[in-house]
């Protein structure tokens, strides 16, 4: 064997073992993003998601806030279209490279028998045993692949319903953007303050179902609401601070369960911040600042003592109270609020994150 003959034979080796360890990867990366059911970073598709959120920023830029829900819309989708497009074209390089390493051929002849292939289209033909076993393997690829996308968007858009769903009913509660101001409001004229034990409950079993199909399914975290000024993070902040809000200050019969609703929420939203990097202070301690200030509280509570509200006297000791709940969840909140690029809702993405102090982590998506 002379040099030519070994210098082709360590090409080939090489580009059989590249071409196996891409369609590995690519396998892996497909399983972990289709079928693990927990969250788990994946950076193929981080890439795409990241590729295409830089393209999306290109379009945004002098838009109000209208025009960037309605392109930001499209986000989510697209990637989602894309994704499996991309795990395609990366099998189909990786076997083009196998096709050549067992059987060199010129480059079309090898696109032409590998595209075949994945598709099952059966219009290129292989001669040799080792050539034959790549040609079923990838074509079985395919099939499975196309199998695992047509079996994930169905529980996705399910567990999509099911979220949108929750987020309507609160939004007839507490208004659109919702605020503590209207839900306590409306829930003192029905009579209901004493009666929100139900309500807790379901949000606390929401929370749960929330942290769980945004970490597994993440990619639900960038779909948008179907009316613009809803949104999935406004409404869990709401809904938190308004556990938070009747608990400590509004004068009603304690209920325990709207504490174990905020215990819910704040480990569910830090869940979902963990996953995406996005920074917050872990062990949080009662006086730590939190972006809503005592003016804006003290105004919430004179509105609502205006409405006939009965309120807890001491202002003082109900603010040190609401504080201690709110800085659990306030910098993971404003996070994922600047992260989805949430529709105005005060107290939650009226503010900015920019100026919000934090110990931990980086951001991996930003606004």
């Amino acid at each position: 064997m002379n040099s030519s003959d070994i210098i082709m034979l360590t090409l080939r080796l090489l580009a059989f073992a590249f071409g196996l360890a891409l369609v590995v990867e690519t396998i892996i990366a497909a399983i972990k993003t289709f079928l693990v059911p927990r969250g788990v970073q994946v950076w193929l598709t981080y890439e795409v998601f990241l590729a295409v959120r830089k393209l999306f920023a290109l379009r945004l830029h002098g838009k109000n806030y209208e025009e960037r829900d309605r392109i930001m819309a499209f986000y989510a989708p697209l990637t989602l279209f894309l994704m499996p497009i991309v795990l395609l074209v990366l099998i189909d390089v990786g076997y083009m490279l196998m096709f050549w390493a067992v059987e060199p051929r010129p480059f079309f002849e090898i696109f032409e028998i590998s595209g075949s292939s994945l598709l099952t289209l059966g219009s290129a033909e292989v001669e040799t045993f080792p050539s034959k076993i790549l040609e079923f393997t990838e074509a079985t690829i395919g099939l499975v692949l196309i199998a695992l996308l047509i079996a994930y968007l169905p529980t996705m858009y399910a567990a999509f319903s099911r979220r949108e769903t929750a987020v309507s009913v609160w939004d007839a509660r507490a208004g659109s953007p919702p605020t503590v101001e209207e839900m306590a409001g409306r829930t003192f004229r029905t009579g209901e303050l004493g009666m929100l034990r139900d309500i807790w409950l379901e949000w606390e079993v929401w929370f749960a179902e929330l942290e769980e199909s945004h970490t597994s399914l993440w990619s639900l975290a960038f779909f948008r609401s179907p009316v613009s000024n809803r949104s999935w993070v406004t409404a869990c902040g709401n809904v938190l601070d308004c556990a938070a809000f009747i608990l400590t200050t509004v004068d009603a019969p304690n209920e325990p369960r709207a504490a174990f609703c905020l215990r819910s929420g704040f480990l569910a939203l830090r869940q979902i911040a963990d996953f995406f990097n996005l920074p917050y202070d872990p062990n949080p301690q009662q006086g730590d600042p939190i972006s809503i200030s005592r003016d804006e509280y003290d105004d919430v509570c004179a509105a609502l003592a205006a409405q006939g509200v009965p309120l807890r006297p001491d202002r003082d000791e109900t603010w040190r109270h609401f504080a201690g709940w709110r800085v659990n969840y306030d910098a993971a909140l404003l996070q994922l609020a600047a992260l989805t690029m949430a529709p105005y809702a005060p107290w939650i993405s009226d503010r900015s994150v920019a100026k919000r102090p934090t110990k931990t982590g980086n951001q991996q998506f930003r606004r």
